[in-house]
């Protein structure tokens, strides 16, 4: 007995121990399988690892553990509009269900159900993110095609060979280096995702499935249950966005720090460059932006000074984030993206330095 139990908890050391071999594939077919993989069911268990070193910002509370320490994840997924991730730590878990446009999400600790009724086009990132197969997807779909694609050995994950793929953005000016992807060369399902920062060799962000494979889709899986003493409210894809102005083109300018603007999805949000190599512009209303300010160099951001202006820069290897309180106005500028933070500061300093709107 005692035998036989000791052969199952190796197990899954030898499997990794073993050589991996995958069939031979160009990189544009390993590209092209990764993207197929997106209407695959599956389920497994994922674990994220984040070096990213921002300071805690209570606004973003649900944030800064996804970029700074470990994240384990149980997921299940039918399609792409229809998965439920759950986050699991010592105190309980989250759980994250996508049911078409709608998104519900559990709250153990709370014994408490939300439901947001359609498309979040303007949220705050989510531990989904991190899951290897959304994560491979997003940053191949994000590099573009002018991208530089190139194999990397195999290796062995979840007790699989996967087959690597190596993507370098074509500018320059993204944070990101490089992204190395393993996927399952029959499926392409993303298995292993790391991402690199300039001048690093070791990644910022790793993320990797410990255990997956095809699953059957069950409803009683995939939706939410109410049971006794379970509390449920509902809220609007608009909640996070409704402490942001809308950003009218008299409010910013067509070019910020060399970037172009580009078309954003929503008007409360100014994009300039685009993929992996582009930050975002968002304006808070004032108190929630003074308060924004002042939190970020009590955490330990660094204070700027602007000609006309204050502000504070939090530099992390992948993403930098610079806030910007133009005397002019009472607003407050967020300039996040994977751009450098001289290029957030020199975008800042445009914005500090704008006569007042009326916006």
């Amino acid at each position: 007995m005692l035998t036989g139990v000791a052969v199952l908890c190796c197990l899954p050391v030898l499997a990794s121990a073993l050589p991996a071999s995958v069939p031979a594939l160009t990189p544009r077919q390993l590209e092209n399988r990764i993207l197929g993989s997106q209407r695959l069911a599956f389920s497994g268990y994922a674990e994220s690892n984040a070096t990213f070193g921002l300071p805690p910002l209570p606004a973003f509370s649900s944030v800064t553990p996804l970029l700074d320490g470990v994240t384990r994840m149980r997921v299940w997924q039918a399609a792409p509009d229809r998965w439920r991730v759950d986050t699991l730590s010592d105190a309980g878990e989250n759980d994250t269900y996508q049911i078409g446009d709608d998104t519900f999400v559990w709250d153990s600790g709370e014994q408490l159900l939300t439901g947001i009724y359609g498309p979040e086009v303007i949220r705050l990132p989510r531990a989904a993110d991190l899951v290897p197969s959304a994560l491979g997807v997003r940053l191949i779909q994000e590099a573009g095609p002018d991208a530089t694609l190139s194999l990397l050995p195999p290796q062995r994950v979840a007790g699989q060979s996967a087959a690597g793929l190596a993507i370098s953005p074509a500018s320059p000016a993204s944070t990101i280096a490089r992204a190395d992807i393993w996927a399952s060369p029959g499926t392409g399902l993303p298995l292993l995702v790391e991402v690199f920062g300039r001048g690093s060799a070791q990644p910022a962000l790793s993320t990797q499935f410990l255990q997956a494979g095809p699953w059957t889709p069950s409803s009683a899986v995939l939706t939410p249950q109410l049971g006794p003493g379970t509390g449920f409210t509902t809220t609007t894809p608009g909640a996070f966005a409704g402490v942001l102005h809308n950003l009218a083109d008299e409010v910013l300018p067509g070019r910020l720090a060399g970037f172009a603007r580009e078309p954003a999805p929503a008007p409360q949000i100014g994009l300039y460059g685009s993929g992996l190599t582009a930050f975002a512009v968002l304006t808070f209303h004032p108190g929630t932006g003074g308060q924004l300010l002042s939190d970020a160099l009590a955490a330990g951001a660094t204070q700027l000074t602007f000609s006309d202006g204050t502000g504070a820069v939090a530099s992390a290897p992948l993403v930098n984030l610079v806030l910007v309180q133009p005397d002019t106005s009472p607003d407050t500028f967020l300039l996040v993206g994977l751009v450098s933070r001289t290029v957030l500061e020199q975008a800042a300093a445009v914005l500090a330095a704008r006569p007042d709107q009326d916006s």
